[in-house]
């Protein structure tokens, strides 16, 4: 079985929860699509113009989440746990199925996507993969937050450091391999905020789903989760996940070394625009297993799949 060729999951998986920012309760499915279909998100709950492509020029808010949004003013919004999901377990190709403009939050973390669409299967087609390619060093930056992305060899390398005056979460740094290192503690890390910022989140109309069950929260020097973290980087390996999803964005996965500094979903974002508004920047090439000795998707899940 090539692991360099397009993949689907072999049956739907459905999700039922809450949205974080919206407080609906909401109902998603995924469901396998054929070979370069690509991932589409289908409101169910609209009769028409209900397509819409997780493309980071479809994004138009990336406030406290990553939303994007078709032609006809239809949205889809916290996209960005599922997409890293999906890239984490290789999956090119799937129809996503949803009643509401929000996906739901479930534990905070891409944590139980994972472990559905992994009991659901992976199925493997004869059509190669895509990837694209970074040919120059792109660098987008806003005061001391940037984020920069130069050409690298046969791996999306991510270095992200955070940098809060908060104790608990203080300066946090990691580097991951996404094609290689066992991820388990980045897709299992959670959404966070601090305690004195949940007024003002709520004033903005945002968070109205958000709890303890699907949020980390920290006020002062504790935490306040019953169970305290998952991981002891459990707040930059969120940020990772985050920007593993928006970079999926991209319609493919990505060889290249990214560096971030206090970055989010908006510098994601930008690097992105930054990245495809010049074709020299980029080559999208096919790959085929004779000419590429790589996975380029997580070892340590197909594991699980095995």
């Amino acid at each position: 079985m090539s692991y360099l060729t397009q993949k689907t999951i072999k049956n739907k998986v459905s999700f039922t929860g809450v949205a974080l920012h919206t407080g609906a309760n909401v109902n998603l499915c995924v469901k396998p699509a054929s070979p370069n279909f690509g991932i589409v998100f289908k409101r169910t709950d609209l009769k028409n113009n209900n397509l819409i492509y997780p493309n980071f020029m479809n994004v138009t808010n990336t406030s406290l989440n990553t939303t994007i949004e078709n032609e006809f003013g239809n949205k889809v919004s916290t996209i960005e746990h599922l997409m890293g999901a999906l890239f984490g377990l290789g999956i090119d190709n799937a129809l996503i199925e949803i009643d509401n403009e929000e996906v739901p939050i479930l534990d905070g973390s891409a944590k139980l996507f994972i472990e559905k669409m992994l009991l659901s299967g992976i199925d493997v087609s004869d059509s190669p993969i895509k990837i694209i390619k970074i040919n120059k060093e792109i660098r987008y930056s806003e005061g001391e937050r940037f984020i920069t992305i130069k050409p690298s060899t046969l791996n999306l390398d991510i270095d992200f450091e955070l940098k809060y005056k908060n104790k608990v979460i203080g300066n946090q740094r990691n580097r991951v391999k996404v094609y290689e290192d066992d991820l388990t503690d980045v897709y299992n890390s959670r959404t966070y905020c601090l305690f004195e910022d949940i007024e003002k989140i709520k004033k903005n109309g945002l968070a109205k789903g958000g709890s303890l069950d699907n949020a980390i929260v920290v006020q002062d020097d504790k935490i306040l989760n019953p169970g305290g973290l998952r991981n002891n980087k459990e707040f930059v390996n969120h940020k990772i996940l985050d920007c593993i999803g928006d970079l999926y964005t991209s319609g493919y996965r990505i060889v290249a070394s990214i560096t971030c500094s206090q970055g989010g979903h908006y510098l994601t974002n930008q690097l992105l625009r930054k990245i495809f508004g010049n074709k020299d920047n980029f080559s999208i090439l096919e790959i085929k297993e004779k000419n590429l000795p790589h996975t380029l998707i997580n070892k340590n899940l197909l594991r699980s799949i095995a």
